[in-house]
Formats: C-alpha cells, structure tokens, sequence
C-alpha cells in the first residue's frame, strides 16, 4: 500500500542549509538512475514486508519455536521500521541523505545475509530487527535524494509516482517470489535474493545520486529509546500475552511497562526543543484523525495476512507456492485501486472516501466469518479482494488529507509520523492476532475473533473520519476556522 502521496509530498526547506554540493558528473542518466536506485531501496523494504508471511510454516519447521516465534520473525522486522523512521529522515538532514541511505541499504543487505544463515530462531529474530533498522533508513532518505535529484515540481510527482509504483510491485510480487524461491531453492533463498538488489542499489546511489544539504537538527535520542521501549514491549506484552496467558504477572508487568515508557515519551517531547514527534501537530483535527485512521487501518490489514498465511499453510495445507499465489490478486488490486482513489475524492471528498474505503473491509472481513477447514480459496477470495480494495481506497485520500492539514514545511515530519502510525499498526495487528490463534479448532476460533477485532477497528476508522467531517462542516457553518 503506498506510503506518501506523490502529488503534496514536499520537503522542509527552512530547515535546510544552503552548503553546496557537488553535482554528479554531468551525466544526462544520472536522475532516471538515481530514481532506480531509490526504487531499488523502497521496493526491498516493501518485499520483506510480504516475502517472509510465505515462510513462516517452512522457517518453523526448519528452526523449531511455535507460534510466538514466528510472530517475532515479522513483528522485529516492524517494529525497528515503525520506532526509527523519524530519528533516520533526522539523521539524513544532519548527516546527508546520500550517505545514510547508503548506510542504511549496506546494513540492510548485511542483515540480509545474516538471515539467511541463520541457525536459530533468536539469530533470525535479531537479524530481521537488524532489517528493519535498515529499512527505515532506506524510505525517508530515498524522498530526500529524489526530492534534490528533481527540483522540479511536476518532475518529482512523476518520479515519486514511479518510486511508488515500484514499491507497490515489490509488495504484490513478495507472496509468488517467495512461495516460488521456497519450492526451487528452500526459505533462506528469499533473504538472499536482497543481496544482488542491494549491491546494485549501492552502485548506482554511489555513482549517480547527488547528495543533500546538511542542518544542524538535533536527534532527539531520549524520545527515540523510550519509544523503541514502548513499542518493543507492547508487542512482547501481546505475544506472551496469547502463549503464557494474560494474566500471567510478566505479561501484566510488560505492559505497566508500557505506560510508564509512554508517559516518559510524550513528557520528552512535550519538552524537547526538536523532538522526534511534534505533539503540536496533533492539535489540527484532521491531522490526528488521520494519523489515528492509519494506525487502525494497518491493524487488519496486515495483522490478517499473517493469520491467512499460516491458515493456508498450516490448516488448508497449500504449499508456500500457492500460498504465494493465493495472495497475488489482494496485492495486485492496491495498485490500481491506489490510482483511482485520488479521482474519487475530487468527486466525493476524502472523508467519503476514506470511510467508504474501511466500511468495505470491514464487510469483507465479516464476510469472511464463516471459513473452516478446507474451505475453498475461490470461496474466501472474493472477501479478500474487498478488504484489500477497500483499504488501498483509504491511502491516498488520508495521506493527502494529513499532509494538506499542516504548513508545508512540516510535511516531511508529517508523512513520517503518518508512515510510523501505520507500521505501528503492523506490529499490533501481528502481535495480536498471533495471539489468539491455537491449534486445529481453536486456530479458527481465533482467526473469527481476528476478523471481529478487525471489522471492528474498521468501524471505529470511518466512524472517526465521519465525525470528523460532520464536525469541520458545523464549524465552516458558525464562520470559525
């Protein structure tokens, strides 16, 4: 699903400082290469994403654990993604987006390796956190880069247009790469498949890509430990949570944890000169509404496709190949459906959008109550596709929405928080609908309490947006801003 809207992505030029850079030698490919390398970056990021969900039964089987363990292996992914992405575009402004990418891409191709050899769960575990670390390097500094390669406006919009095209290929094409690497070569291959992608990546940023302006941004460290603390334990709290028992003294004491590591976040930001979150832009209405639209939306949409990967797999018996397969129509329709959304909201405006968008996930998740075992894909499919349409319906109106909700010069920080909150949604969706999932009959029983807990969310996600509109409408009604 798409990250930023390509159209009012803009960067915050005042905060940056007029050092010079040194051009790239005067090469007439040097910005159509640049552009590939950036794909290059954001489509290996969006591939793990999904390549790994059709491992899983296979990395169980070849490294031993249960349940909890598997939902490590896609949750450490995830949240290093979610906690880091803002310190990562503020380092980028610091040091020069050049180099951390490149950093970023190095570290990512390395952990990559380290996947594929790894000879326990705890080591792939780790390695994949080492993954997301490089991911989120990669996403905001590939804007930075291609934001200074096109300095023209229409120019950059087709280019980002491209880089998420790119990205959204990479997403849909993960499940079918990753069954069919399964079948010919074994579950490690999908890691090593990163390692050619980031050394062409690496050449190419090296050779091509121009560097940008450094400022003198502060990293707000405090903020960034007590949030990586808080997410970290929050989805530790839900996974333990499902295997031990919820109320087992750990579990509760994670999560008291939790509040405390909160509380300690928003007091630090409240207090910082530059925090990582400015807390000041969730006074804007809109902008905290949609902020909190992403982070349910992703609930449901990521946290399901784990639990249908291991239904596929684990229940229905598919091979990982046709579970690959059985997820390329879902991937493929965010695309298309991503296209049309804009259009949409010309017409209807981005609250009907939005809510129409989560309203149709939220029927499609229902409609989905009554799967058993060996139940036919053809019979699930259908639902399947209107959860995935209906929430590629949701992203670009509410990316557009939130970045048209602040000063452009806040909307760097704005898209990041945005992109944050729905990869926070993907940890919890993973973390807890792993953990109502058991054995045979009680895996479905928790499959059902997933699609409940889902549509649920998706209701409260249109509701929010629907309120939202109905109260902006009364306020431009009695003349107040």
């Amino acid at each position: 699903m798409g990250y930023f809207s390509p159209k009012h992505w803009q960067f915050p030029a005042a905060e940056r400082t007029t050092h010079a850079v040194e051009p790239v030698a005067g090469s007439r490919l040097s910005k159509p290469l640049t552009l590939a390398a950036m794909s290059l970056g954001f489509g290996v990021v969006q591939l793990d994403v999904t390549i790994v969900n059709t491992a899983l039964s296979s990395i169980g089987a070849s490294l031993g654990g249960g349940l909890s363990e598997l939902q490590w292996v896609v949750s450490a992914y995830t949240i290093a993604f979610a906690a880091l992405i803002l310190t990562a575009g503020a380092l980028g402004d610091r040091l020069g987006a050049k180099r951390i990418f490149m950093a970023g891409f190095a570290g990512f191709t390395a952990a990559s390796l380290a996947c594929a050899l790894a000879p326990t769960s705890p080591v792939l575990i780790a390695s994949r956190a080492a993954q997301g670390v490089g991911a989120a390097i990669l996403v905001p500094n590939a804007l930075a880069l291609l934001n200074h390669a096109y300095p023209d406006a229409k120019e950059r919009g087709r280019a980002v247009g491209l880089w998420l095209a790119g990205a959204s290929a990479a997403l849909t094409a993960g499940p079918p790469a990753g069954g069919a690497l399964i079948a010919l070569v074994g579950w490690r291959s999908i890691f090593l498949v990163n390692l050619p992608i980031g050394l062409a990546g690496l050449w190419l940023t090296w050779r091509y890509a121009a560097d940008t302006p450094r400022t003198s941004r502060e990293l707000d460290l405090p903020g960034q430990a007590a949030a990586i603390g808080a997410l970290g334990t929050l989805a530790a709290a839900l996974i333990e949570g499902g295997r031990v028992g919820w109320s087992d003294p750990r579990v509760i004491a994670a999560f008291g944890v939790v509040v405390i590591l909160t509380a300690l976040f928003l007091v630090q930001e409240w207090r910082a000169e530059q925090p990582m979150l400015p807390l000041s832009l969730f006074a804007h209405p809109v902008f905290a509404r949609t902020t909190l639209v992403g982070l349910l939306i992703n609930i449901p949409f990521y946290g399901l496709i784990f639990v249908f990967s291991l239904y596929f797999q684990e229940v229905n018996g598919l091979s990982p190949l046709a579970t690959g397969m059985a997820f390329v129509p879902m991937m493929g329709l965010v695309l298309p459906v991503n296209l049309v959304a804009p259009r949409l909201t010309e017409r209807f405006g981005a609250p009907a959008v939005i809510a129409s968008g989560a309203l149709l996930s939220a029927a499609g998740c229902l409609a989905l109550l009554g799967v058993e075992r060996g139940t036919s894909y053809w019979a699930v499919c259908p639902q399947l596709l209107a959860m995935s349409a209906g929430l590629a319906l949701c992203v670009p109106p509410l990316t557009s929405a939130l970045l048209g909700s602040v000063e452009k010069s806040r909307s760097g920080v704005a898209a990041g928080v945005l992109n944050s909150s729905r990869q926070t949604g993907s940890v919890l969706g993973v973390a807890l609908f792993g953990s109502l999932l058991g054995k045979e009959n009680a895996f479905l029983f928790g499959l059902r309490a997933a699609l409940i807990i889902s549509a649920l969310l998706l209701v409260c996600a249109a509701a929010a947006i629907a309120t939202g509109a109905r109260a902006g409408s009364a306020q431009s009604a009695h003349g107040r801003p």
